[in-house]
């Protein structure tokens, strides 16, 4: 069984559930995603299917992509994932999966692509405090101390300073799947799932 589906993230809104209680959703639109390659223990060494997701042009995907998706008699895709199996003899190419598969599921694990924040300090970054506002204070959003004095000499490695926040491979574990819709190949889970909206998601059975 292929335990991971593809999909897009719609974005947030609220159903009610048999108790008459609101409960947050993210909407993800996930698949159908048709697997593009089988590669087994005796071929390659390990057991895996690759499957795609996301419309794209025909003109907009080079000759070596176009060869890969014509091998396998596939439409071509925008994006591809390999899945480790258990066993990769059991799959074929052209194999769908769809949300009709995480039915029975009742937690799943949701990958993607944290929202980018550019450059920022310490305190937005790691949620470090400032210093005080008023009495001649020129420590107010600076970094302080960052180290010893004489000894070791140098920074240690791991201190939390400014740089580049989000845009990051990110998990959230164990969300509830609350609705599936399998005519719209919709997948509601619940709570806050990581990306922008029509972003990039992965679904993985947990």
């Amino acid at each position: 069984m292929i335990s991971m589906i593809l999909g897009r993230k719609i974005g947030m809104t609220q159903v009610w559930d048999e108790n008459d209680n609101v409960v947050p959703v993210t909407v993800i639109q996930a698949g159908p995603c048709a697997v593009s390659q089988v590669k087994t223990q005796a071929t390659d060494g390990y057991d895996a299917v690759q499957i795609g997701f996301g419309d794209i042009r025909a003109k907009n995907v080079n000759k070596p992509m176009a060869g890969h998706f014509a091998k396998a008699g596939v439409e071509p895709v925008r994006f591809l994932r390999e899945v480790r199996v258990e066993n990769g003899e059991e799959h074929k190419v052209g194999e769908v999966v769809t949300v009709a598969d995480f039915a029975d599921v009742e937690k799943v694990d949701v990958i993607g692509t944290s929202k980018g924040k550019g450059f920022q300090g310490r305190i937005k970054r790691w949620g470090q405090r400032r210093g005080p506002m008023t009495h001649g204070s020129h420590f107010q959003r600076h970094p302080g101390s960052i180290g010893q004095c004489a000894y070791p000499a140098r920074v240690l490695k791991g201190v939390k300073m400014a740089g580049h926040m989000g845009n990051e491979r990110v998990t959230v574990k164990n969300l509830s799947v609350v609705r599936i819709d399998a005519e719209q190949n919709l997948i509601l889970v619940k709570g806050a799932v990581p990306g922008a909206k029509n972003g990039l998601v992965a679904i993985r059975m947990a």
